[in-house]
């Protein structure tokens, strides 16, 4: 047995060697440069004026912190619009007033360095003028409207560059009525994909279902909507721009396969930035010694539910198509408080063209199975169509 010593001490060597590893790597990650300033977006309004559209409201800007404060010393608004046809002739003003609760705003407009205190929240009021030429009707040409929200952040952690994206839809299509549904015939079960306009943070998931399904919800009915969707009305998006990746992230991403959405820097670091880097590592060494002795797949299982649901850049509809999408948060939660208001069960699902169908979550009682062979079609589709909502009739 003494011959077993130098082995049993190698062992526990490197365990130790591991243990202190990951030690270092969340330490690490927990001490990067971070502020604790959020932005958040308040109610807008769309008007029409003429051959204009003046889309006005608001973003709040809270400090959660109970004692540090943080500068803003700048903060820009860059618009992109997306329509029917060629949107380079509308010509966009852009207004900016801050809305301090113990600063007035100068006339000029400028956007002075303003120190945002603990725990206190300020505002500022954005307002933009589309216009287009007297020849080209504004109305049908634009349906949606995209602000990147530039703003600095400055503190005891340095200078940071912020990114936010928010959706501002400009026309929304009108809900089906029941006589002029187009159900699709699915395996004993009808299939209605729902188009709504393009979803955002705006919206609120049990609204957006009662508008647009609500007069066609029969008992038995299933409605299911897509975990892109709701993940992106949860707020659940970042720019990569605004993802640090770590030399973990750098080195692991190169392992995945090129179509995964954890085969980029950025996209690896979202996950890590959620989990941690120790659960990331862990889960990669374990599912490797499981997959060489013909066991695939734990990886995911170890990282969690978001190793499988994020999106990176391109995985979405644009514009979101620039932005690295998570999953959605507390889906079963969700699905159970909306089955009890719309009175159909309800299920969060994410299916793609291969015929994969993932049911995330859903309401109590729900038949999942149902659900896979109906949806197997993908009926809701993976381009443009606008339709995040199916309902599934037994």
């Amino acid at each position: 047995m003494p011959a077993l010593h130098p082995l049993i001490s190698l062992v526990l060597a490197g365990a130790l060697l591991f243990g202190l590893t990951l030690v270092v790597l969340e330490l690490r990650h927990r001490l990067r440069p971070a502020s604790p300033l959020k932005l958040r977006s308040g109610a807008w309004q769309v008007r029409s004026e003429a051959n204009s559209l003046l889309v006005e409201g608001e973003i709040q800007i809270s400090n959660p912190h109970p004692r540090m404060e943080v500068m803003v010393p700048e903060l820009n608004v860059r618009p992109t619009l997306l329509g029917q046809g060629r949107v380079n002739a509308v010509a966009i003003e852009i207004q900016i007033d801050p809305d301090h609760p113990d600063e007035p705003a100068r006339p000029d407009g400028y956007w002075f360095a303003y120190i945002v205190k603990g725990r206190k929240t300020t505002t500022a009021r954005i307002s933009l003028r589309l216009s287009a030429p007297a020849e080209t009707p504004i109305g049908p040409l634009l349906d949606t409207l995209w602000l990147d929200i530039d703003w600095i952040n400055y503190g005891p952690f340095g200078r940071l560059q912020r990114r936010d994206g928010l959706l501002i839809p400009l026309r929304r299509p009108e809900p089906v009525a029941p006589a002029s549904a187009l159900w699709r015939q699915g395996d004993a079960s009808q299939v209605l994909p729902i188009r709504t306009h393009l979803l955002g943070v705006l919206d609120d998931p049990a609204e957006v279902l009662r508008h647009y399904a609500g007069g066609l919800l029969l008992p038995g009915d299933v409605l299911t909507i897509g975990e892109t969707p709701l993940a992106v009305m949860q707020g659940r998006y970042h720019h990569p721009s605004t993802v640090e990746p770590s030399a973990l992230a750098r080195l692991l991403c190169r392992v995945f396969h090129p179509t995964s959405s954890l085969a980029t820097a950025c996209g690896l670091q979202s996950l890590i930035d959620l989990v941690g880097p120790a659960r990331v590592l862990g889960a990669w060494l374990i599912g490797m010694a499981l997959k060489l002795v013909g066991s695939k797949g734990w990886f995911y299982r170890l990282a969690g539910d978001q190793a499988r649901l994020i999106d990176d850049i391109t995985g979405t509809t644009p514009p979101y198509d620039q932005t690295i999408v998570l999953g959605p948060e507390r889906p079963a939660e969700l699905c159970r408080d909306l089955a009890a208001q719309l009175g159909v069960a309800v299920a969060v699902v994410d299916v793609n063209d291969l015929g994969r169908v993932k049911v995330l979550a859903s309401s109590p009682g729900c038949d999942e199975a149902l659900l896979q062979r109906a949806l197997r079609p993908n009926p809701a589709g993976n381009a443009n169509e606008r339709t995040p909502l199916v309902l599934v009739r037994p």
